[in-house]
């Protein structure tokens, strides 16, 4: 007998429950403007990656408290119910939904009608409560009215596809979220953190999200949050960027994670998957200190899906040096183009020098001029413009953004002084640039630094941490690099870009 037909024979309705709401989610996207999805970040979970969902919880006896913040047509918490009502044995359900679109409230509201059928079948006792409010409002107000001593709902699973979306520093919603001590600027981020707060001791936490939070400044404060006195048990990772939300337009790479509020850490269970429908997902059980760097004061975190990609972590991870420890920087080009479009041109001239765009780059090399109705090749110099130059000289930049179709995420070109007879060279903004305290850097030293990053070590350690095609300095900033005279030696080795022979010099550090 396999699992669906037990299910069946134990729980018809139940069985069918989450495909039935995913029927009704297929509808209610019909009802939404695409436009305004994409405005307000909304995506609603698929029937198969709201399972993977259900599936991470740990324990689903006894009185569940349900929080679902940004719920859409109910579908997580469906898929909830279901796995608690046909793997566990709850006493009770108390669903709690926050959702603010019309057409999807309605939706939400015959969701959990349906919930509540199943659980009666089950003579399991089924409570819920849709809020039509601000989430973010009503977490602030319930966590600051727990200050005072008083009675609020309380939560042990929490379950979330929050919305996408990027909030301004100055917004009504940054500051409520600072007035309990929250700092970050994106919605789905909020939603986390304000989810595990409410949290009792001991309660689980699963959401699926854009993987950007494992790296870069933006999200210091919420890493950590998510990883002080809490348990990161599960992660989840698609290999295709779409293929978790299959039919709408997202971009970002997603991440499922499971947490444990209050729990010691331990092992960190990691899942790859196709997609949500992948039938043999790859799992690994990883320590902790490879999916979180303890060297790493930003507290990255690392997906490494199988042993190889362990490997590449501790090779890479262990180099020698940072870029203090070898004397240079890597900073965003200075020249932001649409601020100063008086002074740009497309062809050089006796009053101008060299814009360096990532249209350059050609075989990572940088070629100058080049041919482009788009983008211009030079900009004038002028006291307006002086300051945002640099020396001519020897610099390594790389591409700021990459195209998803790009097979490379770091884009590394080398630029030499021999390009243009001028002083000074401008780099764009959607560049980076390695650098001495503001000057070139010696010919073999660059060189060895260009194959470097131009590797696909290098590349694979990035992706590993990097869940999006952007490339900043502080990304660069936060690779380890090998010692100076190792890259000396190897650029004394190469004339022209050739990736075998870069990936061979690589290696035999």
């Amino acid at each position: 007998m396999t699992n669906n037909t037990a299910t069946a024979l134990l729980n018809p309705l139940s069985d069918s429950l989450t495909f039935r709401i995913d029927e009704i989610r297929i509808h209610a996207n019909s009802l939404l403007d695409e436009e305004t999805r994409g405005k307000k970040g909304q995506f609603m979970t698929p029937a198969s990656a709201a399972r993977i969902l259900s599936d991470m919880f740990r324990n689903l006896d006894g009185e569940l408290n349900v929080l679902d913040a940004g719920a859409g047509v109910g579908s997580l918490t469906t898929s909830l119910v279901e796995r608690a009502l046909r793997e566990f044995h709850p006493t009770s359900i108390n669903a709690h939904a926050w959702e603010l679109e019309d057409a999807l409230v309605e939706n939400l509201n015959h969701s959990f009608v349906l919930c509540q059928e199943a659980s009666s079948e089950s003579k399991v006792a089924f409570d819920s409560q849709v809020n039509q409010i601000d989430f973010i409002q009503n977490a602030v107000d319930i966590l600051k009215a727990r200050e005072n001593g008083e009675d609020t709902a309380t939560f042990n699973k929490a379950i979330l596809n929050p919305p996408y979306l990027k909030i301004a520093a100055a917004s009504k919603e940054r500051k409520n979220l600072r007035s309990v001590g929250v700092e970050t600027g994106n919605l789905y981020s909020c939603f986390v953190a304000l989810a595990l707060m409410l949290l009792e001791d001991g309660g689980e936490l699963v959401a699926i999200t854009p993987r950007s939070f494992c790296n870069g400044p933006y999200f210091n404060d919420f890493r950590s949050l998510l990883l002080d006195g809490n348990n990161l048990s599960k992660l989840h990772i698609f290999e295709s960027r779409t293929r978790a939300f299959k039919g709408d337009k997202v971009l970002q790479e997603n991440v499922i994670f499971h947490i444990v509020k209050g729990e010691a850490q331990g092992q960190v269970e990691i899942t790859s998957s196709t997609c949500a429908d992948d039938p043999a997902p790859v799992v690994r059980m990883a320590e902790f200190n490879e999916v979180v760097n303890p060297n790493n004061p930003d507290r990255f975190i690392h997906i490494v899906t199988n042993d190889e990609q362990a490997g590449i972590a501790t090779r890479i991870g262990g180099m020698p040096c940072s870029l203090i420890d070898l004397g240079i920087e890597a900073s965003t080009g200075k020249v932001v183009d649409f601020r100063t479009k008086s002074n740009l041109r497309h062809d050089p001239s006796e009053d101008t020098v060299p814009l360096i765009y990532p249209m350059h780059f050609n075989n990572c090399l940088i070629e100058y001029p080049i041919e482009s109705k788009k983008k211009p090749n030079a900009i004038v110099l002028n006291d307006e413009t002086i300051k945002q130059m640099v020396p001519n000289g020897t610099y390594v930049l790389t591409k700021r953004l990459t195209s998803k179709e790009e097979r490379r995420r770091i884009v590394a070109g080398l630029y030499t002084a021999n390009l243009a007879n001028v002083e000074v060279v401008g780099f764009e903004n959607k560049t980076n640039y390695f650098h001495a305290d503001g000057q070139p850097l010696e010919m073999n030293f660059a060189k060895g630094l260009w194959v470097y990053l131009n590797s696909n070590i290098v590349d694979q350690y990035f992706r590993q941490f990097n869940g999006h095609t952007q490339v900043n300095a502080t990304d660069l900033r936060t690779l380890r690099y090998p010692k100076r005279e190792q890259l000396i030696a190897i650029g004394e080795q190469v004339e022209a870009f050739d990736q075998e022979s870069f990936d061979g010099l690589v290696e035999k550090l």
